[in-house]
């Protein structure tokens, strides 16, 4: 999760997220080589008089407009592939219903019999010595790591958004729709969100917690929650 002071982004847990974080590196690189060509331009105009040829010069003009389309290209590849990465979802192992309610999470698992729960934000009053005020929930979500994990998202009353940043995910929950998304997740370890949707009042108050465990850690504890 986020530290105070924190300049970047949260340790990526996901193979989506590592890729997000790269594209921002390199999109940053790119702003910056511009940045620094546009300084040095500005500052040799400044320091040197102005000439025909530099106005008039038919190359220049080439230049600044094929260069520009080259950075658009260097810029489009990269994110094109991203967004095709998101949107991929490809045999999934496990598949997960996340519904938003007036101000907390129901969870189903829908490849499992009666597996489902409510989630609720720990009020500070009762929260456990340690964990995080206003992140911590009653009901974690588990799920098995390195296993690709498709989540169903809907709402029951207002606008809902589920979204977890260390792990490359945010999907919008609306009311009569069901969007999906599909992530992994590369160590085991216990992962914080919010709704990112203003629902209401009470729209800071619906955090999201993802607990990932080893495959037999996942297995005993649905068997205990399914006995």
């Amino acid at each position: 999760m986020a530290n105070h002071s924190q300049f970047g982004f949260q340790d990526a847990s996901s193979p989506i997220m590592e890729e997000l974080v790269e594209f921002h590196d390199h999109a940053l690189m790119v702003a910056l080589a511009i940045c620094s060509l546009v300084l040095y331009l500005l500052t040799l105009m400044l320091m040197e008089k102005l000439s025909s040829n530099t106005v008039d010069a038919q190359e220049v003009e080439l230049i600044w407009t094929i260069l520009p389309a080259i950075v658009l290209i260097l810029l489009a590849l990269p994110s094109l592939q991203i967004l095709y990465m998101m949107d991929e979802i490809d045999e999934p192992d496990l598949t997960l219903k996340a519904i938003g309610h007036q101000w907390y999470w129901s969870y189903e698992y829908t490849d499992f019999k009666d597996l489902s729960f409510d989630s609720y934000m720990v009020p500070t009053t009762e929260l456990p010595q340690g964990h995080f005020r206003l992140l911590e929930v009653d009901h974690r979500v588990v799920i098995p790591m390195e296993s690709p994990i498709r989540i169903i998202v809907t709402a029951n009353d207002v606008l809902h958004s589920w979204a977890i940043p260390t792990l490359g995910v945010k999907t919008d929950a609306i009311p009569g729709r069901l969007n999906q998304t599909s992530f992994i997740t590369t160590r085991p370890g216990i992962f914080y969100g919010q709704c990112s949707e203003i629902c209401g009042a009470n729209h800071s108050y619906m955090p999201i917690v993802v607990e990932s465990t080893p495959l037999n850690h996942f297995e005993n504890w649905s068997t205990l929650m399914t006995s």
